[in-house]
């Protein structure tokens, strides 16, 4: 049983305006195999947003082997359908195959629909179906599973708000231009968030290293690097800091001994700045073994692989899980507490001379980087004394806190606008009020009020 919607106008289940529909190619029929540099274009979920086609996400076939795929076919104009989804992009929403698509195929998890237009525009029916009316019919359909997935007898199910031919018009154009509105402000909450983020990485890499931006050498083999004082000369990091590798876990060790069981990090555990305690896992290892790999308050941590340009960044360990050890893919730097500060060496990793030494040195594949702990050694970092060290890892700190306050206000904001954009979707085509006029029944601002 689906969910009853809450609207003023007609609700009536997709199947009774359904044309033709057909679902994308499953198992060996199209595989990564069949893909080609052009050809036909093969439409995936990521190309549907709510209502909107996303033209990014490009895939393709050789022309012939889409003859053999030809009753996936979708043409400019079909309603095409996410079987997929998960809390962020739900299954149900829709969007229309653009004019320019050429020939084209649904992949698998994706719906092509061809309506009786003369009853329900595939326009409107795209933001009927991206509304949250028709999510949460579909969530109550599919309850108990992370992402939901919705077959072709639940499609036809679906229930829609059906108003007159001229009102679905008149919607559609309002959610045009509404929507367009709000993912302008979105666009350009991303552009500000963007610049703070680039802005936060210059004041830092100034603070630490000044003249970095403005007046590099260009001297080999650090070309980045500015005239540096003599009161901060470059120290290879291996000269003032130790590095303790962290344990291998081993279904198969013996743990019949003396063990300890302890909480560990893993590479998904250490963050650009800070550490994700919320999902960590514990290990039994023999307590010898669990000593060599215990965390200290004040070490650096370091992950070995992950993403180019978050290689090599490092997170001050602050103890909060006593006792906690590492896994052996993150490195645990412990400097010399009278010749370097942690949280100094912290933010140099985040500078243009962090950055750029990392990802010279960083030993690349497709989509990764990873480093080592030689590598990780050699890295060469200023070292003024101590207390200066602690003054402007306080400065850069300080700056950091500030940006990234401002760039939490603009999350905020973005979230409430997403939370608009989805409320403005719903109350249209359940009829919560007027478009012609915006304005109109439980509607406060635009958004419904129940």
């Amino acid at each position: 049983m689906t969910r009853a919607i809450a609207s003023t106008f007609p609700v009536t289940p997709l199947r009774r305006f359904i044309r033709d529909l057909a679902d994308g190619p499953f198992g060996s029929s199209l595989t990564s195999s069949h893909y080609a540099d052009e050809g036909a274009r093969v439409i995936r979920l990521g190309n549907i947003g709510s209502a909107q086609f996303r033209s990014s996400d490009e895939a393709y076939i050789p022309l012939e082997y889409f003859h053999v795929l030809r009753r996936h076919e979708v043409k400019a104009g079909d309603l095409i359908i996410a079987g997929l989804g998960d809390s962020n992009h739900p299954a149900g929403r829709a969007c229309l195959a653009p004019k320019d698509l050429g020939p084209a195929i649904v992949k698998a998890d994706c719906f092509r629909a061809r309506l009786d237009e003369s009853r329900l525009t595939h326009r409107y029916a795209a933001w009927a179906l991206s509304s949250s009316a028709v999510s949460q019919q579909i969530r109550t359909l599919t309850r108990g599973t992370t992402r939901t997935r919705i077959n072709l007898d639940v499609v036809r199910e679906i229930q829609v708000p059906v108003p007159s031919q001229e009102e679905q018009r008149r919607i559609a154009d309002f959610l045009d231009a509404e929507t367009a509105r709000i993912d302008k402000l979105l666009e350009l909450r991303h552009a500000q968030e963007a610049k703070l983020t680039e802005r936060s990485y210059a004041s830092v890499s100034e603070i630490l290293l000044p003249e970095i931006l403005t007046q590099p050498l260009g001297q080999w083999p650090w070309t980045w690097l500015p005239d540096m004082p003599h009161h901060r000369p470059l120290v290879r990091l291996g000269y003032v800091c130790r590095l303790q590798s962290g344990l291998t876990v081993d279904g198969k060790r013996d743990i019949s001994g003396d063990v300890v069981t302890r909480p560990y990090l893993r590479v998904a555990n250490v963050q650009a700045g800070s550490v994700a305690l919320d999902n960590v896992s514990e290990v039994t290892v023999p307590r010898e073994i669990a000593d060599r790999s215990t965390l200290r308050p004040g070490d650096v941590l370091m992950t070995e692989g992950g993403d180019l340009d978050k290689l090599g960044r490092g997170t001050v360990w602050r103890g909060e899980l006593p006792g906690c050890l590492h896994q052996n893919h993150v490195f645990a730097l412990r400097p010399e507490p009278d010749r370097l500060d942690g949280d100094y060496l912290a933010l140099m990793t985040r500078t243009l001379h962090g950055r750029s030494y990392f990802e010279s040195t960083g030993t690349k594949t497709t989509n990764l980087a990873s480093t080592n702990s030689s590598k990780i050694m050699s890295f060469p970092i200023p070292l003024p004394n101590v207390a200066l060290q602690r003054e402007l890892a306080r400065q850069a700190q300080g700056s950091l806190d500030s940006v990234g306050a401002a760039i939490r206000l603009l999350g905020t904001q973005r979230a409430l606008l997403v939370e608009r954009r989805e409320a403005f979707i719903t109350a249209a085509v359940t009829g919560q009020f007027d478009v012609s006029t915006a304005s109109g029944r439980n509607v406060t601002d635009g958004v419904p009020t129940s």
